[in-house]
């Protein structure tokens, strides 16, 4: 008998681990884990770089850095939340976003606008309570990702990936504004360098899911103008990453020898692209080397810096 009762529980204690597994997947797939990620990073090398050119002290600031991370993740989550509501009539269309909880209908659609509003303004709140600046840096991230991305020109326009670059080049802004009101011109060329980044970044993907954006009606511009002047852009756009390693020689020699390479190495795979037969297996290995690059780029300017910090 007690074998016979205790089977029930054990399956429902299993549907309900199940159960709120997926309710954590859903959420993330919501929030764009990934983004919130690459973003607190680059939000937190404007932090940690603005504690280095004004010369205090990361033990002193403690409490601002981690209101600072949060606030800046959660006004991301907010916005890539409420993208994804906006888009739910598109994202069945294509295989990277047909799972998502608006399409699925696992979440109801009225607690993921509350989910996304409710993160949008609770991030913008913690920001505040650092400064006003890196509030209003936040609020501009949000608007130009959701409003000017999202509902202005992803359907509309091939420029949308430009347009949407906006916000992701922001959180090193937050960071910095965090700490220093009076931005240094490091914490410009730190949002001038990812702005750049993201569109070949971005057009890499927009190769590899081309089919996908086309059957969504996203005029994304390798569906709307092929693969050749996208390659060509992509181009464009990274060889004007090449002389912003040199506006940041206050970081040293080290830094800009790491940065160069970088930035060359990139250019020589994406110049690369014009003579391969196999575009996707090139989209792909442009978007890992573009991941690769932000990560290595953001580290090598925390560890040159760390000396004069700790």
């Amino acid at each position: 008998m007690n074998k016979v009762e205790a089977t029930p529980t054990k399956i429902i204690n299993n549907t309900d681990s199940k159960d709120r597994a997926t309710l954590w997947s859903d959420l993330k797939a919501l929030m764009k884990v990934g983004i919130i990620n690459s973003n607190v990073m680059t939000a937190f090398a404007g932090f940690w770089l603005a504690l280095y050119f004004t010369g205090a002290s990361f033990t002193d600031h403690w409490h601002t850095f981690f209101i600072t991370m949060i606030g800046t993740a959660l006004v991301i989550a907010g916005a890539c939340v409420l993208n994804n509501y906006y888009d739910r009539d598109i994202d069945p269309l294509m295989n990277r976003t047909k799972s998502r909880a608006t399409v699925t209908g696992t979440i109801p659609l009225f607690y993921i606008f509350l989910l996304g509003v409710t993160l949008s303004v609770l991030g913008v709140i913690l920001l505040m309570l650092t400064t006003i600046q890196a509030a209003f840096f936040g609020a501009l991230g949000w608007f130009s990702y959701f409003v000017l991305y999202t509902v202005w020109s992803k359907r509309r326009y091939t420029i949308n990936t430009a347009i949407g670059s906006l916000s992701g080049a922001v959180p090193p802004l937050i960071g910095w504004a965090a700490v220093d009101p009076n931005l240094h011109m490091v914490a410009f060329i730190m949002f001038l360098t990812i702005f750049i980044w993201q569109t070949p970044h971005f057009l890499a993907l927009a190769m590899k899911k081309c089919e996908e954006y086309k059957a969504a009606g996203i005029p994304m511009l390798p569906v709307v103008h092929g693969f050749a002047i996208t390659k060509r852009q992509m181009v464009i756009y990274i060889t004007c990453l090449l002389p912003l390693p040199f506006y940041l020689y206050s970081l040293g020699t080290i830094f800009m020898v790491i940065a160069t390479v970088l930035n060359v190495g990139w250019l020589l795979l994406g110049v690369r692209g014009f003579f391969v037969k196999e575009d996707i297996k090139w989209a792909n290995a442009m978007f890992i080397y573009s991941l690769f690059y932000l990560t290595l780029f953001f580290l090598a300017m925390i560890i040159v810096t760390i000396p004069s910090i700790v």
